[in-house]
C-alpha cells in the first residue's frame, strides 16, 4: 500500500509537475507562439503579484476597481512582451521594474493635471487665502514628485546591485577599480556605451559574464593591457546602458 501511495503522488499533487516549467519558459512560449491564451492565463495567475507591486509604489492598497491596478496590468503585459531571456535578472524581477516605472509614470501625469485643475490662484480673493493655500498645495506637489523620484533611484540601485551580483561585482569592488582620470573614466564609459550598441557583444557579456576583449580590440583605439585593467568598470557601466535605469545612466553620462 505505501509503495502504491508513492506511486500517485502526481495525481494527488498534480501542481508539482505543473511548477517544472518556470515563469520565464512560460514568458518565451508566449513571445514564440504568440500565445495569446497562455498570456491571459499568465496575467491572471500574477495578479496578486501585480497589486502588491502598485500598492507598494502607491503607498496604499489599491484594488482590481482602481486605474493604477489598470496600469499595472498593461505594465506586466508589457514586461511579457519585452523580457529578454539572459539579460540577468528573473522576469518577475524585471516585471516589477516595468509596473514600477508604469505607475510611477502615471502618478507624475496625474500630479501634473491636478497642478491646471486645481492650483490656479483666483484673482478675486481679497485676503489672499487662495494664493496662500495655492502656494501650499504646489509644495506639498513638489515635495511628492520629488519623493517618488527619490524612491525611484532607489529602487534602481537595488535592482543594480542584484544585477552586479550575478557578475561577481559589488560597489564595494567598484571603488577600488574605479579609473582614477577623468579620462580614463570617459574612455570606459565609451567603451561599455560601443559594447550596448552592439547585438552580439552584448548577448556575450550577458551569456559568459565576460568582456568580449578580442572583438573590443576591433572597435577601439586602446591597448588591451587598458581594457583588462578597466574590466570590471567596463562591465559595470555596460549594465547600466543595457538596463532599464533610467536614473542611473545620468550618472554615466559624458
Amino acid at each position: 500500500m505505501i509503495i502504491m501511495a508513492s506511486l500517485n503522488l502526481n495525481a494527488v499533487f498534480p501542481i508539482a509537475k505543473n511548477k517544472m516549467t518556470s515563469i520565464e519558459d512560460k514568458v518565451l512560449t508566449i513571445q514564440e507562439r504568440n500565445d495569446e491564451k497562455l498570456r491571459n492565463e499568465l496575467i491572471g495567475d500574477y495578479q496578486p503579484f501585480i497589486k502588491k507591486v502598485t500598492s507598494k509604489v502607491c503607498s496604499q492598497y489599491i484594488d482590481r476597481t482602481m486605474d493604477e491596478f489598470s496600469v499595472g496590468l498593461f505594465a506586466f503585459n508589457e514586461a511579457i512582451d519585452q523580457y529578454q531571456e539572459g539579460q540577468g535578472s528573473r522576469f518577475l524581477s524585471f516585471a516589477d521594474m516595468v509596473i514600477r516605472r508604469r505607475v510611477i509614470d502615471y502618478i507624475r501625469k496625474e500630479v501634473r493635471q491636478n497642478r491646471l485643475i486645481f492650483l490656479q490662484p483666483d484673482e478675486e480673493d481679497e485676503e489672499g487665502r487662495l494664493e496662500e493655500s495655492y502656494a501650499e498645495q504646489k509644495a506639498a506637489m513638489d515635495h511628492f514628485e520629488d519623493q517618488i523620484q527619490v524612491e525611484n533611484r532607489v529602487y534602481e540601485i537595488e535592482e543594480y546591485q542584484k544585477l552586479l551580483k550575478t557578475f561577481g561585482l559589488n560597489f564595494k569592488v567598484l571603488s577600488k577599480h574605479c579609473p582614477k582620470h577623468v579620462d580614463a573614466r570617459e574612455n570606459a564609459k565609451e567603451i561599455a556605451r560601443l559594447l550596448a550598441e552592439n547585438e552580439e557583444l552584448a548577448a556575450f557579456l550577458k551569456e559568459k559574464k565576460q568582456l568580449p576583449i578580442k572583438d573590443l580590440l576591433n572597435m577601439v583605439s586602446c591597448s588591451r593591457k587598458t581594457i583588462e585593467r578597466n574590466r570590471k568598470y567596463i562591465i559595470a557601466v555596460s549594465l547600466i546602458y543595457l538596463g532599464d535605469f533610467q536614473a542611473l545612466k545620468s550618472y554615466i553620462q559624458p
